[in-house]
């Protein structure tokens, strides 16, 4: 039997086909994942469950570059801490899906699982189990806005002759720093803070 002259379709293909379009527009919609790829719309719909299915191939296909090992560090703070800038460097790669991502919820299996992977770290470390989401959430919100602020112009600012603070102070990051000066700010506050609810230091 001859072969197919394209490759067969599958969740792959249209998880990538649907970042790349993401990537470029902003958005995606199923007939356009099709028309990429040569294939009916129905086709599309035989293997995912809709455009949210479509979402959460795209929410694994980006999860896919955080390091899973990250979270089975120790001690618990240098293990949230290496995942946090792996999370980042994950999302920076595709900052366009980060709306999209976030505003729908979280269905995919790989990506629960680790979450309840973080979970576990944060509750075997010792914190309350009403303390562990709001850390998460704070923890991610950091993230995601750090991974949106790297594919933001270095110049966010254009200050004026009547706004000298402001020039003198962007000159003083020196320029490609702001953005990674920032997060680990943000970082290096966060796990202080997370700290102090265990009452000391990363060994406590």
């Amino acid at each position: 039997m001859a072969r197919p002259r394209t490759p067969l379709l599958d969740r792959r293909r249209i998880a990538s086909t649907a970042l790349q379009l993401v990537a470029e527009q902003g958005e995606f919609s199923v007939p356009q994942i099709a028309r990429a790829l040569g294939v009916q719309t129905g086709s599309v719909y035989h293997h995912v469950d809709g455009r949210a299915g479509v979402i959460e191939l795209i929410r694994e296909l980006v999860c896919d570059r955080i390091t899973d090992e990250a979270l089975a560090l120790t001690p618990w703070d240098r293990a949230l801490e290496e995942w946090a800038r792996s999370y980042r460097a994950a999302f920076a790669a595709y900052p366009r899906a980060i709306p999209l991502l976030m505003t729908n919820p979280v269905r995919a299996p790989k990506v629960l699982a680790q979450y309840e992977r973080a979970v576990a770290l944060l509750r075997e470390a010792g914190f309350a189990e009403p303390e562990v989401m709001p850390l998460l959430t704070a923890l991610e919100n950091l993230v995601l806005g750090s991974a949106l602020d790297l594919a933001a112009p270095e110049a966010m600012w254009e200050p004026t002759p009547q706004t000298p603070l402001l020039a003198g102070a962007l000159a003083a990051v020196g320029p490609g720093r702001r953005a990674d000066a920032a997060f680990e700010l943000g970082l290096a506050g966060f796990l202080a803070y997370a700290r102090t609810l265990r009452g000391g230091g990363p060994e406590s």
